[in-house]
């Protein structure tokens, strides 16, 4: 098969929670514990950083792998979903795991992957953790899933593991309740192993206080890095309490014997895009109409993505916004401004929200607009209406983001 007829069989063929939802999250690790030993066991073979969390992760995972690339390591890094290309997903230095790696990895297993029955989401960890063993990474920094027990990422033993925050998300798998939530993703916390906590609610840090304290492990709060905070070229404000996360998981590496300068991380946090990749965060496209993109898909994470956007300058206000079906609109249609005039539409994913129902739900909260077929129409529409002096914004989804940039 070529490159695009392998990825095409794994989008395919085996259950992808980004497109289908719960019904492809598995209740336990047993299908990768057979996939690694299959694979004779690659994870053993690099150290690893492991980041979970409702929000930030993403960007917490790019920018720990930016600084540890600019202090001479060879850095791996796995994160998901991607954008525009699969091979987003499994990085070296910033570069994409080779087309012929992926066709390789998939024709040697999938007499194998039939015969178990593995998730999208297990072989693609399993053709990272080869991936990143056979190229000899000096580290990788890994991110969860989805929740963090029993997230397929679950089998490493890290360095240690970072927490960004919870939220609201996925609730209909992870629980009702934050802690719940945060158990859930405290199950990547790890015997003697440091553990991080980017934010934390009330009800939350009993959990990760009562988990560290029964793995032995040690427990650090962002909130108390006291250190040099770096300015990083990623621009959402919600990227602040990133950043302070990221410092404090540094100090706790740099105390563990890895050798991060502050001229490293400074480079590191200044150069997150060229080093990573990464895109979809706060990422303007253009200057006039001014286009912003911004992945924010949850009520936690829209609060800072929409509250950036009122304190930008503009004459008029243009939405493009598309979801998919599992969102919970009641939490999130009303934070947005009912004074900016709304295009809808459905993501290309199996999961995408019709648009009409979408303008339906919008409007109920007193966003008006119109519906259309593809983000790609609305978007358009949107720029054929917009001036040299409004803003364009993209987001409710990562899908939807993903398919104009």
């Amino acid at each position: 098969m070529t490159y695009s007829e392998t990825v095409e069989w794994m989008f395919q063929q085996l259950p992808m929670y980004q497109m289908v939802g719960s019904k492809a999250y598995k209740v336990d690790l047993s299908n990768i514990n057979k996939l690694v030993q299959q694979l004779n066991n690659p994870h053993h073979h690099f150290k690893t950083i492991h980041v979970a969390g409702t929000n930030g992760k993403g960007s917490v995972s790019h920018m720990l792998a930016s600084v540890l690339q600019e202090s001479g390591y060879k850095v791996g890094l796995y994160t998901s979903p991607h954008l525009k290309d699969f091979r987003e997903r499994i990085r070296i230095n910033g570069e994409m795991i080779p087309e012929a790696e992926v066709v390789k990895f998939i024709a040697e297993n999938k007499s194998f992957f039939r015969q178990e029955s593995l998730s999208f989401f297990e072989m693609t960890v399993g053709m990272a953790f080869q991936f990143f063993a056979e190229e000899e990474v000096d580290i990788a920094v890994i991110e969860v899933g989805l929740g963090g027990r029993l997230d397929s990422t679950n089998i490493i033993t890290p360095q240690i593991s970072v927490i960004t925050n919870i939220g609201f998300d996925h609730m209909s798998i992870l629980g009702n309740t934050l802690p719940e939530i945060a158990a859930e993703k405290a199950g990547i916390i790890k015997k003697q192993v440091p553990v991080v906590i980017g934010e934390y609610q009330e009800e939350t840090f009993p959990v990760f206080k009562r988990t560290a304290e029964d793995k032995d492990s040690p427990l650090y709060l962002a909130e108390d890095f006291t250190g040099e905070v770096y300015t990083s070229e990623l621009k959402g404000h919600y990227q602040k309490k990133n950043i302070r996360t990221v410092s404090m998981a540094l100090k706790v590496l740099n105390e563990a014997g890895w050798d991060i300068t502050p001229e490293a991380a400074e480079r590191g946090f200044k150069n997150v895009i060229s080093n990573t990749g990464l895109r979809g965060r706060w990422d303007v496209l253009q200057e006039h109409p001014k286009v912003i993109c911004d992945t924010a898909h949850n009520k936690e994470g829209l609060v800072y993505a929409l509250k950036q956007l009122q304190e930008e300058e503009f004459n008029d206000l243009y939405m493009v916004i598309g979801v998919v079906n599992d969102k919970d609109l009641e939490a999130v249609l009303p934070l947005f401004p009912k004074t900016a005039i709304y295009f809808f539409a459905k993501p290309n994913v199996p999961r995408g929200l019709d648009a009409k129902i979408l303008r339906q739900k919008a409007g109920e909260k007193g966003l008006f607009g119109e519906a259309f077929n593809s983000v790609s129409e609305a978007y358009e529409a949107a720029l054929a209406k917009a001036s040299f002096n409004d803003i364009i914004y993209v987001g409710g989804s990562t899908f939807t983001v993903a398919e104009i940039i």
